[in-house]
């Protein structure tokens, strides 16, 4: 019989990529996963996609040592979902703001362009004057002000599709965010990659009302009280 469906012999660690089945490890979707009663996967349906990337994202860009901080975040996005397009523009927003005035060089002008691109999105779904920012992008571009003009310029008579938006360049906006912070001249790259993930998290929840709570909450009490790589009962 597979055993795919069934729970594994041990809580997993937290680890960098795909795996295949939990003996070999787990990333953070991967254990969420596992937590809603799904098939083992890093792309499961309890959680909304775009807050999905930016777990998978912050998972692999974590040193080890500080990745084993997400696990007890993991509970947290199973049954975590929306359809509601604003979820993309203010995750994909946060993202970007967050990681914008710390990011190297050569992520600031991808950034800076995701911003006006979401800010532009924001605009049509609100329906408010284009070209009127939310503070915190406000702020952002404040910090890197040459960069912010050159994709200004960049940017200007570009009109974002909602399709492309949603579907490409929100998650690469989110992909684009943790990468710069990863590779960013902070003294603790691991604290600002946690507090990303708690306030997209947040974010997410807001908007969200979980489903199957009391599923999740069976699961979770069931493989709670066992540690990180000793057996569960």
């Amino acid at each position: 019989m597979r055993r795919q469906n069934l729970p594994p012999d041990f809580m997993p660690v937290l680890s960098r990529g795909h795996h295949r089945r939990p003996a070999k490890g787990a990333c953070f979707m991967e254990f969420a996963s596992f937590l809603a009663a799904e098939r083992w996967s890093d792309h499961p349906q309890c959680t909304h996609p775009l807050l999905a990337t930016l777990a998978r994202n912050v998972n692999d860009q974590m040193s080890d040592d500080g990745r084993q901080q997400l696990l007890g975040m993991v509970p947290s996005v199973v049954g975590l979902t929306s359809s509601d397009p604003m979820v993309d523009v203010r995750l994909a927003l946060l993202c970007a703001t967050t990681a914008l005035p710390i990011a190297p060089a050569e992520s600031q002008r991808v950034l800076a362009v995701g911003i006006l691109s979401a800010e532009r999105r924001l605009a049509q779904l609100e329906g408010r004057r284009d070209g009127a920012l939310t503070e915190a992008s406000m702020v952002a571009l404040d910090s890197v002000p040459r960069t912010a003009d050159w994709a200004r310029t960049f940017s200007a008579g570009i009109e974002p599709t909602a399709t492309g938006f949603h579907h490409s360049a929100a998650p690469s906006i989110v992909c684009r965010a943790v990468l710069g912070i990863a590779s960013a001249c902070v003294g603790d790259r691991d604290a600002v990659l946690l507090g990303l993930l708690r306030d997209g998290i947040d974010l997410v929840r807001d908007v969200t009302v979980p489903q199957a709570p009391a599923q999740v909450a069976a699961r979770t009490q069931t493989t709670s009280m066992a540690p990180a790589g000793a057996p569960a009962s």
